[in-house]
């Protein structure tokens, strides 16, 4: 079994979004026995907190819904359980390469969108700030389906 760990800066709006729809690719091409999904935050700020209802609203308005989910930080043991750890900008990637335990567990984190051509070094910007939660819903059902192909 496969363990990919979708990461963004508060773990309420990029990664939930990010694991929701991945667990739908997984579901809908019967992979789900092959693949654990899960998704943190760098930063403990909003631990405990639900999605943001912006990106909620995105989800639901593709049949998605991640309303139990609730933001957690990583941990040592999230760098263990992972095999491919996704994250969303090029902070987040800074962070969770100083935060890995060892060099191997910081070759596991790659940026988002560096799986489609012509879109490498690419940042997935926070819709926290930005309010842009329909792109961010698109920029990753546009990534995460090479995702999928890439890992399965």
């Amino acid at each position: 079994m496969q363990h990919v760990l979708f990461v963004c800066l508060g773990n309420i709006c990029r990664s939930p979004m990010a694991e929701a729809i991945f667990n739908d690719l997984l579901k809908q091409r019967h992979l789900t026995s092959q693949f654990a999904v899960a998704s943190v935050a760098t930063s403990p700020e909003e631990e405990g907190n639900p999605p943001h209802p912006g990106a909620l609203k995105a989800l639901r308005a593709h049949g998605l819904d991640a309303s139990d989910h609730r933001s957690r930080p990583i941990t040592a043991e999230d760098f263990d359980w992972a095999d491919t750890i996704i994250t969303m900008d090029h902070a987040n990637v800074a962070n969770l390469q100083r935060m890995a335990p060892n060099a191997t567990d910081a070759a596991k984190v790659k940026l988002c969108l560096d799986i489609l051509p012509g879109r490498t070094g690419e940042a997935i910007d926070d819709p926290w700030y930005t309010h842009k939660f329909e792109l961010t819903y698109r920029e990753l059902a546009a990534a995460l389906p090479a995702w999928l192909a890439a890992l399965a």
